[in-house]
Formats: C-alpha cells, sequence, structure tokens
C-alpha cells in the first residue's frame, strides 16, 4: 500500500509494523506526532510520561521484559534522556528498543541547536538517520533488527524538515515477534562498577562489529555520477538538497547510519574523486571523522554549522546555479508570536511587568510573555530551571526575595519543576513560585499531562493534585488564584511574595484554545467613551486593535476574558446589555 505521509506517521508506522508493543515519550516538537500516530494502533500501549528520562527508564524496563519498546523526544528532552542512555548503552537490550530524538535546526521551537550525533558517539550507541518518510519507515523497522542482532538500543534521529515533511511510503502488515522470555542476568543488568567494567569492552566491541555492519550496509549508498572532479558526502535533509542542486552530475555517499560511520567505503570514495565534499547540518561530525582518518576533505569552512540549510545554501556551496523562487510583488509584514486572545497567562504576565518584578521562566508557550508589550520576563534555560534557579538567586541575594518570582506551566512542573520546589523547601529559600496551571501541555499542541486527568488516548487516569504534591514537598503557603481576576491574582503574588516563608501560587485557568472550554464570547466596546489612552493594548491581546485613535474589538478572535475591560478605566470596553 502506498501513502502520503509525515515522516513522523511513517516512522510511528515503522515501529508499529516492527511489533513494537510498548511506547513512552515526552512531547517536544518536531517529534510529537510519532508517539500521537502510533498511539492510535490498538495493539500498543502508549503514554507520555512526565519527563523524558522516565520514558527512557519505561521503555527499557519493557524490553527488559521482552516487549520490543520505544522513547520519543526532542533534542533537549535526550539531556534529560542522557542518565539511563549511557548506561543501558552498556547492559544492552533484552527485546529490542529504539530511541528517536528529533533535532531542531534553526530552531523553530527550542531554545538551542544541539546536534544529537555527538550522543551517539558519547554514548556507543547505533544512530539511523532518515532522511524522507519512507526511510523513516524502514529505518525504524531495521532499529529494531540492529537492536536484537547487536544487542544494543538504537537511536533514530530525525529533524524538523524530516518529520513535518510528506513523501510517498510503501507500506506492509504487523509483524508481531514473540516475547522474549525474561531471564534474571545480573553482570549483564546490575551496573556496580565491577559488572561495568566487564560490560564496557563488550561495548567496544560491539562499535566494531557495528562499523563492519556500516560498510556493507544499504543504508549507506553510493549515487553514482558521471563527474568525478567532485564527490560528495551527506545525510538526512541535506542530502535531499544535495541531490537537487546537482541532480546526476557528481557522485554522493548517503549515510544513513551516522554512527558508526564506515572507514573502507568513505576511503574508497573518496579515493575515487578528485575532491571530497561534506555537507551535514549544525556540526561537523561526519567531516571530523574523514579528517580523522587522514582524509583532505571540505567542509565547514563552506558550509556554516549555524541554522538550517536550504536548496540555495547547498547549491552555492556546490558552486551550482542558485533555484528562482517565486517572489511577491509586495513584502508581507512581520507576524511575530504571541499569546493567543484569552490565552490564562497574559494577566500574570501584565501583573508581573507592572509590578517590576524579577521573572525567572519556564519552557512553554507562556516564554511568549518575554514579548513586547509584556516583556515581563528575565531569563528562560531549560524545563525546570525556574524553580531551581529562582532558589539559587535569592539565597545568593536574599534582598531579591520580595521582588522575584519563578513562572512555570504545570506540565512542565511535572517534568522537572518538583525537585527544584523540594529544593526551596528542604534548604529554605524565601522563594515564590507561579504555576500556570492551563490543563494541558499547550506548546506542543494539547498533550494530556499528569495533572488533566486523562491519558494519552483520552481515558480518564489518576489526576495529580497539585496543591497536595506541593504541600507534600514542604511548602506549607499554597494558594489558588484564577488569572482572569487581576485584582485577586496581584493580592495574591504580593501577599506571597511579603511572607517571610516559600510559597506556591497556581493560577488556574484552562487554555483558551482546549475544545472543550465555553466562553462567553466577545465583549462589547463603546469608541464613545474610549479616550485613546492604550492602557488596554498593555496586555498585548491580538484580539484588541486600534483603529482611527480607538480601541477596537475583533469579534472573531475575542473569547470574553476580560483582561482588557479591567485596564480601561473609562468603561470603554465590556459593558453589559
Amino acid at each position: 500500500m502506498n501513502e502520503l505521509m509525515l515522516g513522523n506517521k511513517a516512522a510511528a508506522r515503522g515501529l508499529y509494523e516492527a511489533g513494537c508493543s510498548f511506547v513512552s515519550s515526552y512531547p517536544g516538537t518536531p517529534s510529537t506526532e510519532i508517539t500521537e500516530e502510533i498511539a492510535k494502533f490498538t495493539e500498543v500501549y502508549a503514554e507520555w510520561a512526565p519527563n523524558e528520562k522516565v520514558a527512557v527508564e519505561s521503555a527499557f524496563g519493557a524490553s527488559f521484559a521482552g516487549k520490543r519498546s520505544f522513547a520519543g523526544m526532542k533534542h533537549v528532552g535526550l539531556n534529560v534522556a542522557a542518565d539511563p542512555v549511557f548506561t543501558i548503552s552498556y547492559t544492552g537490550v533484552n527485546a529490542g528498543m529504539v530511541i528517536c530524538v528529533a533535532d531542531d535546526p534553526g530552531m523553530h521551537s527550542s531554545q538551542n541547536e544541539q546536534d544529537s550525533r555527538h550522543y551517539a558517539i558519547a554514548a556507543k550507541i547505533p544512530m539511523l538517520e532518515p532522511s524522507d518518510s519512507q526511510e523513516a519507515y524502514d529505518f525504524a523497522k531495521l532499529a529494531y533488527e540492529i537492536s536484537e542482532e547487536y544487542d544494543t538500543p538504537v537511536f533514530l534521529k530525525m529533524c524538523t524538515r524530516v518529520a513535518h515533511s510528506q513523501s510517498i511510503v510503501h507500506t506492509g502488515e504487523r509483524v508481531c515477534p514473540e516475547q522474549v522470555p525474561y531471564e534474571k542476568q545480573p553482570q549483564k543488568y546490575i551496573m556496580m562498577p565491577g559488572n561495568a567494567l566487564k560490560r564496557h569492552p563488550i561495548v567496544e566491541e560491539r562499535t566494531r562489529l557495528l562499523t563492519e555492519y556500516a560498510e556493507t550496509s544499504p543504508v549507506n549508498r553510493i549515487d553514482e555520477g558521471a563527474d568525478r572532479s567532485m564527490g560528495i558526502i551527506s545525510s538526512s535533509t541535506s542530502y535531499q538538497y544535495v541531490k537537487e542542486a546537482v541532480g546526476e552530475k557528481y557522485p554522493v555517499l548517503k549515510l544513513g547510519m551516522i554512527n558508526p560511520l564506515p572507514v573502507k567505503k568513505i576511503k574508497d570514495f573518496a579515493a575515487s574523486v578528485e575532491k571530497v565534499v561534506i555537507v551535514e547540518e549544525l556540526d561537523g561530525v561526519i567531516e571530523t571523522h574523514c579528517r580523522a582518518m587522514g582524509l583532505d576533505v571540505t567542509g565547514k569552512e563552506v558550509f556554516t554549522c549555524l541554522g538550517e540549510f536550504s536548496q540555495n545554501i547547498v547549491a552555492k556551496g556546490l558552486g551550482q546555479a542558485p533555484f528562482e523562487g517565486i517572489k511577491l510583488e509586495e513584502e508581507l509584514p512581520g507576524r511575530p508570536p504571541a499569546l493567543c486572545a484569552g490565552c490564562p497567562h497574559r494577566g500574570v504576565f501584565y501583573l508581573l511587568k507592572k509590578m517590576k518584578l524579577n521573572v525567572l521562566a519556564d519552557i512553554g508557550c507562556y516564554t511568549l510573555g518575554a514579548v513586547p508589550p509584556l516583556s515581563a520576563i528575565d531569563y528562560t534555560i531549560c524545563m525546570g530551571a525556574s524553580v531551581s534557579g529562582t532558589h539559587g538567586f535569592v539565597k545568593a541575594d536574599p534582598e531579591q526575595a520580595k521582588k522575584t518570582v519563578a513562572v512555570i506551566g504545570d506540565s512542565t512542573f511535572m517534568h522537572s519543576g518538583i525537585t527544584g520546589l523540594v529544593n526551596i523547601a528542604y534548604n529554605e529559600s524565601n522563594a515564590t513560585v507561579i504555576i500556570l496551571d492551563n490543563s494541558i501541555t499547550g506548546m506542543t499542541g494539547h498533550q494530556q499531562n499528569p495533572c488533566t486527568g486523562f491519558n494519552l488516548k483520552g481515558d480518564p487516569c489518576t489526576k495529580i493534585d497539585l496543591e497536595s504534591l506541593c504541600r507534600a514537598a514542604g511548602i506549607n503557603r499554597v494558594r489558588v488564584t484564577d488569572p482572569y481576576d487581576l485584582e485577586e491574582t496581584e493580592k495574591a503574588i504580593k501577599e506571597e511574595l511579603a511572607a517571610e516563608e516559600p510559597s506556591v501560587i497556581i493560577a488556574r485557568r484552562p487554555c483558551a484554545l482546549l475544545k472543550y472550554v465555553k466562553h462567553p464570547g466577545p465583549i462589547k466596546n463603546d469608541p464613545d467613551k474610549c479616550v485613546g489612552c492604550k492602557a488596554c493594548m498593555k496586555a498585548g491581546c491580538p484580539a484588541l486593535v486600534m483603529k482611527d485613535g480607538k480601541a477596537m474589538i475583533d469579534n472573531t478572535m475575542c473569547v470574553g476574558c476580560r483582561i482588557c475591560a479591567q485596564l480601561c478605566k473609562f468603561g470603554a470596553l465590556g459593558a453589559e446589555d
């Protein structure tokens, strides 16, 4: 059967057909849809884990029990999962285990641009890197074969363009292998020093065998070209750009297995051409490998390690004619991202700016509180760092405690904010934490989390009580406020900042875009009462515009949150009938 598929959907289909039985992931763009797609198959158990470390450990537990398993995440999620990843490289697996990591060159939805290939090298774990949807499907199936033949977890490395582009995929049927019997093997799986020392040589031998496999594997192939004056080595989406730029003119060594890389195959290819050019996004991983073999290659001196490539970037670097795109007659205006109309976070950030507080924020759609006109955030680093960082900030300068808050979402708090809160309680810093509880994981497209009361498949499940959890962590002052009520929320922030002990404010209001959330509808505006002071515009709501010097409501966007009405001192907004 042939079907047009997103790369992520194709990977999910490959996992399904390979007999994957257990999936545990944490949502992260651009990897999220893999887990959402495979969850549609009733034969597969699938879950959202609280974080990526838990996801990998859970997937390994399923492999340990003898079922093929999968864990998915984005590149920064692999940082969180690194602890178990490096050690299960030593233990190996029982049934096949695949870990998908999706990089984000160009940082379309990420706080950094790291290259996950370094993790594969450092952890000594094989990594497959597809360049289109068909390969995403094929490599997902192949990953299980490699995993079980070589007793190793296997990385499947996606990137934004492969994950979110479409191409034709030829699919098959699910073949589920029998469950591998569980046997106690303490020397293999108990990683105390004595056992781990004996496992390391096994890992090195496995790498040697996998390097031999890379020499002959069809995932590393040569596309022949008539002009031998230049040979190109590439992988992933860079390979697609290379083929668009040069067609069949030059020979191309296309690498689908990015770790371990072949040696003889690359040397033979280099010997067959006059000049070797490496085209790879982000870091020069293939280039470094080639130079370590003593090859004279051209790479990052031509192709940048910054950002995402395109057809024209690659064409220019290879000395080819640029592609002629369609040019618009008029330049389109910029559309910077903004919190949605009715977003429950807007009122909180408006107040934090108004109160001139130090705001250490976290990863989520609420990071948009950093952009004008709100401009309320001082710091965003990684998941959970708002809470931990606030503890360090006020410990280092206690005078800042009365004017500093941490801001974190409910899903992010469950991911990695809890331990930071425990640290605040245990080491007694006078920190104030605001949990923006919008009852969903918003930034990645409305995934469930432990605070929502529903699992990945939408079935009712245990709902974590944030108030009880915070109290159990040692916080005595825990209160809930409605972020649509500016007066109540400002009062809560002032009181908790004034307290002489740590506190948590839970600003609770569901995401305005959730389908089940009912809104009162657009509020009314009275232009005759508007004096054009623009006080309402300080909230930065996209449903509010100035027209002829008057504030006007866009009825197609307004949900009736009444934040702007609370800012208007003249009754021009939100008047009752």
